[in-house]
C-alpha cells in the first residue's frame, strides 16, 4: 500500500511539474513573444511598383491560398492570444502586439493595431512609456484643426516607433448626451465639428504609413448596455445627424479601415449590419478599405458577418472559425468567392502600406522627445475652457503669497479612462505639481490638501491668498465600461437598472459632481473669494447648485501628461485661455434628450445638443461654442461676397475681428446657417465653418469663411436623395451659438439639385 501511495505521489509530482513547465512556457511565450516585420520583403515581389501592381498581386496571392489560409486572413490571432493579452496586462502593464493576417508562406506581413485616441497604446519590448495627450474631447474644445493634425502625427510616429501600423482612432461617435461614458474619446456634440476633426486625424495618421481606423460605426453613444442595446433612428436622423461625420471622414480622408460598433443599429448588430457596412459604406460612399470588428464582443455570427461585409474579427478567431465558415459554404449561405472578395480588398489596402516608403525613420528615441512633450502641453493649454471669471483670473505673479491647492484629485495622476484609449505615460504632472513648480520661482508657499476633511480645508483656504480647487471624475466614474460580463450587462439592460455590482467606468447616472465635491465647493466659496474651481472630466456637468457661489470656473478636462504645467500657465496668465465648449451645458438635466445606461432599446431623435435647445427655445447654462478669454473681441463688417448662389457654388463670407483688450489672444470664429424658410422641419441653425485666429492686443483681422451649397442639403427619405432647397437662408457669425453672440445676414440659393 505504501508503495502504491509513493508511486501515486510520484506521478502526481510529475504531472504538477509538467503543468508548471507548460504554464512557464506559456508565460514566457506571452511576454517574450515573437515579433514580425510589418513591411513587405520587396525582393520577393520585384515587379510590384504601382498601386495597380499591388491590386493585381493581392488577387494573385488570394488565388494561391487554401480556404484555411483565406480564413486565417479574417481574424486577429488564434485563441492562444487570450493568455498573451492577460499576462501582458497583469504582469507587464502593457498592451501587446496582436499580429493580424500573417502568411509566411506567401510573404504576406501582418498588421498590428494600436489604439490611439490620446497616445500610442501598444508598447514595444524596449519602450516603457509614450507621450500622453489630452483626451479627444479636450482637443475638440480647442477648435484647432491644425493642432489636431500635429497631435495625430506625433501619435502615428510613436505608434510606428512601437512597431505597430494601425491606429484604432479617431473616435467620431456623436455626443448625444453628456452622461455617455466614452464622451472623453470623441470631439463633441456637433457632426460638422466631428467631421473636421476626424478628417484632420485620418490625414495626419496616414501620412506616416499608419492605417487609420475611425470608430465606432455606428449609433454608438451608450456604454453600460453597449453589447446588448438596439439603437433606432429614422432615416433622416441617421443620415443628417449620426452619419455625416463618418461620411466626410471616409470620402475625404480615405482611411484604410473602419471599426464597427458593439451595439445593434436598426435591429441588427453593427458587425452583421449589411445596410451599414455594404449598402451605405461601400455602395453609396465608395469606401475601399476594410472593416474590423470592435474587440471580443463585436461579432456574433460569422456567416452573417461575411454576408454583411465585415472583413476582420478582432482580436482572435471565434466566429470566423473554419468549421462555421466551411459549413456556411456547404449550406449555400456564403460562397468561397465571398471570402475571396473580403480577403482581396483587405490585402489591396494593407499591402499599400506594407510596400510604401516611409518619410522618416521611426526609432525608439523619438518617443516622448522634447517637441512631443511641448505639443502635449500646448494641446492642454489650448483645450482649457474658461466658463466664468469675475475678475479673479489670471492670478497675480507677485511673490511671498500662500496658494492653497485643494481637492482629492489635485495630486492624482488622472489622464482619463483605463479602457482601450489608455496610455502608459512617460510621466504625469498633476495639478498640484504644476502649481508648485510654477510658484517655486516666485518664492510662494504652496499648500496641498486633499479636501477630505472639509473643516481642515476651510482653515487652509482662509489663510491663503489664492485657492485652486480641483474637482471632477476619474476612470472609476466614467469611461469605457470594464470588468463586467455580457450576461450581467444583459440582465441590467432588461431590468432597466443596475443589477449586481457595477463595473469600472461606464456611463454616469447623474451629471452632478459627487456630493463631497459639491459640499467642498460651497464651503470654500464662502471662506475665500479669490478662488477658481477647476473641473477634471470628459463631458458636461450640472453646476446649478454651486456655480453662482464661485467667482471662476475652468474646464481642464483630462489634460494629459503635461496637464499640471498647462494649468499653471493658464491660471497665472502666461497663456490666455482660448478653448470653447464642444457641447452645450443645459440649465436643467431634464432638458437633454432621454438617456439611460441600462436598456435593450432606445430611440435617437433628430434633435440633440444646441439644435434641440434652439428648437425648443430653452435657456441653457452655457451654449455650444462658448468660452471666455483674458481679452475681449469685437465682430464687425460682416460681408457676403456673393449673396445669391447656385447649387454648385460656395458662399463666400468675410468678417472683421478686433482684439479690443490689452492681452494677445486667440478667438474661434463660428459660422452657422439658418433654415427658417425651409418647407421641411429643420434645425434653427447648423455649424458649417469655423476658424481659430490669433490676434495681438488692438489688432484687427479680416477673416474669410465659406460654405459649399451641398452642405445646405437635407436628406429626403422618400426620394432617398440629398436635396437643396431654393430659398433664402440665414447666415450667423460670432463667438458662440448663442443668439446674442451672433451677427446675422441673409443669402439666397436660386436653384436646387438632387444628390449634391
Amino acid at each position: 500500500m505504501k508503495k502504491i501511495l509513493l508511486i501515486t505521489a510520484k506521478v502526481v509530482g510529475i504531472l504538477v511539474l509538467v503543468i508548471l513547465i507548460i504554464a512557464g512556457v506559456i508565460v514566457y511565450k506571452s511576454v517574450d513573444y515573437t515579433q514580425y516585420s510589418l513591411k513587405i520583403d520587396k525582393s520577393a515581389f520585384p515587379d510590384v511598383k504601382t498601386p495597380a501592381d499591388i491590386a493585381k498581386l493581392s488577387e494573385k496571392l488570394v488565388s494561391q491560398m487554401s480556404l484555411e489560409e483565406k480564413i486565417d486572413q479574417l481574424y486577429g490571432e488564434k485563441m492562444i492570444l487570450a493568455p498573451k493579452l492577460a499576462i501582458n496586462f497583469l504582469y507587464r502593464h502593457r498592451f501587446p502586439h496582436v499580429y493580424v493576417g500573417l502568411n509566411e508562406r506567401l510573404n504576406i506581413p501582418p498588421w498590428v493595431l494600436s489604439d490611439g485616441p490620446r497616445g500610442a497604446r501598444v508598447l514595444d519590448k524596449k519602450i516603457k512609456a509614450v507621450t500622453t495627450f489630452p483626451v479627444a474631447m479636450a482637443r475638440g474644445a480647442s477648435w484647432d484643426i491644425e493642432l489636431e493634425a500635429k497631435i495625430n502625427e506625433v501619435i502615428a510616429i510613436e505608434i510606428r516607433a512601437n512597431k505597430a501600423n494601425y491606429a484604432a482612432t479617431p473616435c467620431i461617435n456623436l455626443l448625444r448626451h453628456p452622461a455617455w461614458g466614452r464622451a472623453q474619446e470623441t470631439y463633441g456634440e456637433d457632426p460638422w465639428l466631428l467631421g473636421e476633426f476626424g478628417l484632420a486625424s485620418v490625414n495626419a495618421i496616414q501620412k506616416h504609413n499608419v492605417m487609420a481606423c475611425p470608430k465606432h460605426f455606428a449609433l454608438n453613444s451608450i456604454e453600460n448596455s453597449r453589447w446588448v442595446v438596439n439603437v433606432n433612428a429614422d432615416e433622416r436622423t441617421l443620415r443628417e445627424v449620426y452619419l455625416p461625420h463618418f461620411k466626410k471622414t471616409i470620402q475625404d480622408g480615405k482611411p484604410a479601415s473602419l471599426m464597427s460598433a458593439y451595439n445593434k443599429a436598426l435591429g441588427e448588430y453593427c458587425g452583421n449590419n449589411k445596410y451599414l457596412l455594404t449598402d451605405i459604406l461601400r455602395n453609396e460612399w465608395g469606401f475601399e478599405g476594410f472593416v474590423s470588428s470592435d474587440w471580443i464582443s463585436g461579432t456574433y455570427d460569422g456567416v452573417a458577418s461575411i454576408q454583411a461585409g465585415l472583413d476582420v474579427e478582432m482580436p482572435w478567431q471565434k466566429y470566423y472559425s473554419y468549421d462555421a465558415l466551411e459549413k456556411g459554404i456547404e449550406d449555400g449561405q456564403i460562397t468561397e468567392a465571398d471570402i475571396d472578395k473580403i480577403v482581396t480588398r483587405s490585402l489591396k489596402t494593407r499591402l499599400k502600406y506594407a510596400f510604401a516608403d516611409d518619410i522618416m525613420e521611426y526609432s525608439a528615441d523619438l518617443i516622448a522627445q522634447a517637441s512631443h512633450i511641448e505639443l502635449a502641453r500646448e494641446a492642454a493649454e489650448k483645450s482649457m475652457v474658461l466658463l466664468k471669471n469675475e475678475n479673479v483670473l489670471p492670478f497675480s505673479k507677485s511673490k511671498n503669497k500662500t496658494i492653497a491647492v485643494i481637492g482629492r484629485l489635485a495630486d492624482s495622476t488622472n489622464t482619463g479612462d483605463q479602457g482601450s484609449s489608455n496610455t502608459t505615460s512617460a510621466y504625469n504632472i498633476t495639478p498640484y505639481e504644476g502649481i508648485m513648480a510654477y510658484n517655486k520661482t516666485l518664492e510662494n508657499n504652496v499648500v496641498f490638501d486633499n479636501g477630505l476633511d472639509i473643516e481642515q480645508a476651510k482653515k487652509i483656504a482662509s489663510i491663503a491668498n489664492e485657492v485652486i480647487l480641483i474637482v471632477g471624475y476619474t476612470y472609476q466614474n466614467e469611461g469605457e465600461y470594464m470588468s463586467i460580463g455580457h450576461e450581467e450587462m444583459e440582465i441590467s439592460a432588461k431590468a432597466g437598472k443596475l443589477v449586481g455590482k457595477k463595473g469600472i467606468g461606464g456611463d454616469r447616472e447623474n451629471l452632478q459632481l459627487i456630493p463631497h465635491d459639491e459640499k467642498l465647493i460651497k464651503e470654500l466659496a464662502s471662506t475665500n473669494k479669490n478662488l477658481v474651481v477647476v473641473y477634471i472630466g470628459g463631458s458636461a456637468i450640472d453646476m446649478a447648485t454651486w456655480e453662482n457661489e464661485v467667482p471662476a470656473i475652468l474646464f481642464a478636462w483630462y489634460s494629459g501628461m503635461e496637464g499640471g504645467n498647462a494649468l499653471a500657465r493658464i491660471i497665472y496668465g502666461d497663456v490666455n485661455p482660448s478653448g470653447k465648449l464642444p457641447f452645450t451645458i443645459a440649465k436643467n438635466q431634464s432638458d437633454y434628450p432621454f438617456f439611460t445606461p441600462y436598456t435593450l432599446d432606445i430611440k435617437y431623435d433628430y434633435y440633440h445638443g444646441y439644435t434641440l435647445f434652439d428648437k425648443k427655445n430653452l435657456e441653457v447654462a452655457y451654449p455650444f461654442g462658448f468660452g471666455l478669454s483674458y481679452t475681449t473681441f469685437e465682430y464687425s463688417n460682416l460681408q457676403i461676397t456673393n449673396p445669391i448662389i447656385n447649387n454648385n457654388e460656395k458662399l463666400n463670407v468675410t468678417i472683421d475681428i478686433t482684439n479690443t483688450g490689452v492681452t494677445d489672444g486667440e478667438e474661434i470664429v463660428q459660422l452657422y446657417i439658418g433654415f427658417k424658410n425651409s418647407s421641411v422641419d429643420r434645425p434653427i441653425k447648423l455649424l458649417r465653418d469655423f476658424k481659430k485666429v490669433l490676434l495681438m492686443a488692438g489688432e484687427t483681422k479680416t477673416i474669410n469663411l465659406d460654405v459649399a451649397a451641398k452642405d445646405l442639403a437635407w436628406y429626403n427619405p422618400k426620394t432617398k436623395n440629398w436635396e437643396i432647397e431654393a430659398m433664402e437662408y440665414e447666415l450667423y457669425i460670432g463667438s458662440s451659438s448663442a443668439s446674442k453672440d451672433l451677427l446675422k445676414e441673409t443669402f439666397s440659393l436660386q436653384s436646387h439639385d438632387l444628390n449634391p
